[in-house]
C-alpha cells in the first residue's frame, strides 16, 4: 500500500487551440474526468484534518478537508464507515485515510471518499495517551480527594530532573530568589529518550528516601514536542508519581502541555519555574504577610484588651454595688438582732415570763373561786328539788317488800318437784356407778394399751396390766393366763 503526501503539482499546459467541432460539452468533460479518477486505484493518504463537519444531523456523513504544508483535499466519510470508527475525528489530527477519488458532476468538484481511517504519528500517540488517561481516571488516580496538600511554606524541596539542562538552574535560581531559606536537593535523571521513565522512577524513590524527608518533590523538565514529552505519559512513571509517599509537584513543558504525570500529581504547574514559585512564596511577600498579620494581631489584641478592660470595669462596679448591698442587708439584720430584748437584756425575758405566770396563776385562782361559787349555788338550788322527789319512795318500798315476800314463798314451791326428781336420778346413778361396784370389792383390768380388758384372752404371759380399785391402781405383769372352761371349747 502506498502512502502519498498531498503536494501541489504544476498544472498541465493548456491544450492547443482546436476547432469548435472537436470541443467537448461540460458533461462530456466531467464524464471524462470522472472516468479518469475512477481509474486511480485505492490509495492511502496521510494528512491533517481541518474544517471537520459531522456527522451530519440528517445523513450522518462527515465532510472536511485533509491537508499538508502545501495542499488540501476535500474528503468524505460515509455514515457506515464513521460508525465503525475507533476514535472521533477532529481538527488537527494526523490521520491515514484509505479510499478512492470521485467527481461530483453537477459541480465538477473532486473529493476523496475514505473507506477507512486510522491515527498516525502524533495523533496515534495522543490517542494512546488519552486511553491511558481514561483508564487511570477510572482507577481514581486523578480524583481531587486523593491528592495531598502541599505545605504553604516548604523548607526542604527535592528536584527530580536532568542535571545537564537549564531547567535545574532555573529552579535553583527561582527558589534562591524567592526564598533563600529553602533547602534544595537535586536528584538527576534522564527526562527524554530510552530508559528515561525508569530513571525518573528511581529518582522519585531516591528523593522520597532522603532523610529528613522533603516537604515536596518537583518533577520538572523544559519544553519540547509532543514526542519529547512522551516520557511523562508513561504508565509506570504515572503510577510511581501517584504512589510516591512525598507530595509531587509537576512542571513539565510549557503552558499548553499536559501529560499523564501532570494529571496524577498532587499539583500541576505550567512550567518548571511556576512549579518552583508555587512551593516557595517570595520572601518579601512573606515579610509583608507577617507584617499585616502582626498589625491585625495587634489591632485584635487591642480590641480584645479594651473590651476585656471595659467588661472588667463593669463587673468591678457591679461587684462593688452588690457587695455594698449585701453588707447593708447584713448590717440591718445585725442591728435588728441587737435591738431585740432577749439580746439587749436577757433578764427581761425571765421577768416577763414570771409576770405572765403570776398573772396566769391569779386568773386561775379567780376562775376556781368563781367555779366553786357557781357549783355551791347550783347545789343549794338542787336540795329542795331532791327533797321533793323522795316523797314517792315509801310507797315504792312497800310494794317492793310485798313482791319480795311473794317471791320467797313461791320459790321453794316451784323447786320442790325438780329437787325430788333430781334426788331420785342421783340415787339411781350412784347405784350404777362403777365406783360403787369397786367399793364392794370389784376391780377393772386394763391391758398395756390402756383399753379395758373384758376377757382373759386379752392377755398373754409377760404382758403388762393395770388394775383399777376403789382407792387406787395396781400395775403388774402376767405370769400365766388360765381360761375358764366353756362348753364347746377344748382346753
Amino acid at each position: 500500500m502506498n502512502v502519498w503526501n498531498l503536494t501541489t503539482e504544476k498544472p498541465p499546459a493548456p491544450p492547443s487551440a482546436a476547432g469548435e467541432d472537436d470541443a467537448l460539452s461540460v458533461s462530456q468533460a466531467a464524464e471524462l474526468a470522472a472516468g479518469a479518477l475512477h481509474g486511480v486505484p485505492k490509495i492511502t493518504v496521510l494528512g491533517e484534518v481541518t474544517g471537520f463537519r459531522g456527522p451530519n444531523a440528517r445523513s450522518g456523513h462527515c465532510y472536511f478537508q485533509i491537508k499538508d504544508e502545501s495542499a488540501a483535499l476535500d474528503c468524505i466519510v460515509w455514515k457506515g464507515t464513521y460508525d465503525k470508527r475507533a476514535f472521533d475525528l477532529r481538527d488537527g489530527l494526523q490521520v491515514l485515510f484509505t479510499g478512492t477519488f470521485d467527481l461530483y458532476k453537477p459541480t465538477g468538484k473532486m473529493s476523496f471518499k475514505a473507506s477507512s481511517f486510522t491515527l498516525a504519528g502524533e495523533g496515534l500517540l495522543r490517542q494512546q495517551v488519552a486511553q491511558l488517561a481514561e483508564r487511570l481516571r477510572r482507577e481514581g488516580l486523578m480524583e481531587p480527594e486523593r491528592k495531598r496538600r502541599i505545605p504553604v511554606f516548604c523548607t526542604r524541596v527535592a528536584v527530580v530532573t536532568s542535571l545537564s539542562g537549564a531547567v535545574v538552574n532555573d529552579v535553583k535560581r527561582t527558589l534562591r530568589r524567592r526564598n533563600p531559606l529553602v533547602e534544595v536537593i537535586c536528584v538527576g535523571a534522564k527526562v527524554q529518550g530510552e530508559g528515561a521513565p525508569a530513571e525518573l522512577i528511581e529518582g522519585l524513590r531516591r528523593a522520597a528516601a532522603i532523610t529528613p524527608a522533603p516537604d515536596c518533590i518537583l518533577l520538572v523538565r523544559g519544553g519540547g514536542s509532543f514526542e519529547d514529552l512522551m516520557t511523562f505519559n508513561d504508565e509506570e512513571l504515572a503510577r510511581a508519581v501517584a504512589a510516591c509517599p512525598v507530595p509531587v509537584v509537576t512542571g513539565i513543558g510549557h503552558e499548553p502541555d499536559n501529560s499523564i504525570c501532570d494529571m496524577v500529581s498532587d499539583r500541576r504547574c505550567s512550567t518548571p519555574t511556576a512549579a518552583a514559585e508555587s512551593v516557595a512564596p517570595e520572601f518579601a511577600e512573606l515579610v509583608n504577610v507577617l507584617d499585616m498579620r502582626e498589625q491585625r494581631l495587634q489591632s485584635s489584641l487591642s480590641a480584645v484588651t479594651s473590651s476585656a478592660s471595659a467588661d472588667l470595669d463593669g463587673r468591678a462596679a457591679r461587684l462593688a454595688r452588690a457587695t455594698d448591698a449585701l453588707l447593708g442587708r447584713f448590717s440591718l439584720a445585725i442591728e435588728g438582732y441587737a435591738s431585740r430584748p432577749c439580746l439587749a437584756d436577757p433578764a427581761h425575758v425571765v421577768d416577763r415570763r414570771r409576770a405572765e405566770l403570776a398573772q396566769t396563776s391569779d386568773r386561775f385562782a379567780q376562775a376556781c373561786d368563781r367555779s366553786l361559787e357557781r357549783h355551791a349555788a347550783s347545789l343549794e338550788r338542787m336540795a329542795p328539788r331532791l327533797a321533793g322527789s323522795t316523797t314517792g319512795l315509801a310507797r315504792k318500798r312497800h310494794a317492793l317488800d310485798l313482791a319480795t315476800s311473794r317471791l320467797r314463798a313461791t320459790g321453794p314451791r316451784l323447786l320442790s318437784a325438780p329437787l325430788a326428781s333430781l334426788g331420785r336420778s342421783a340415787a339411781a346413778l350412784d347405784a350404777l356407778s362403777p365406783l360403787k361396784v369397786l367399793a364392794r370389792g370389784y376391780s377393772i383390768a386394763y391391758d398395756g394399751d390402756g383399753r379395758v380388758a373384758t376377757s382373759a384372752e386379752s392377755f398373754a404371759p409377760g404382758d403388762g396390766l393395770r388394775v383399777r380399785m376403789a382407792d387406787g391402781d395396781v400395775r403388774a405383769r402376767v405370769d400365766e393366763v388360765s381360761l375358764a372352761p366353756r362348753p364347746g371349747r377344748d382346753d
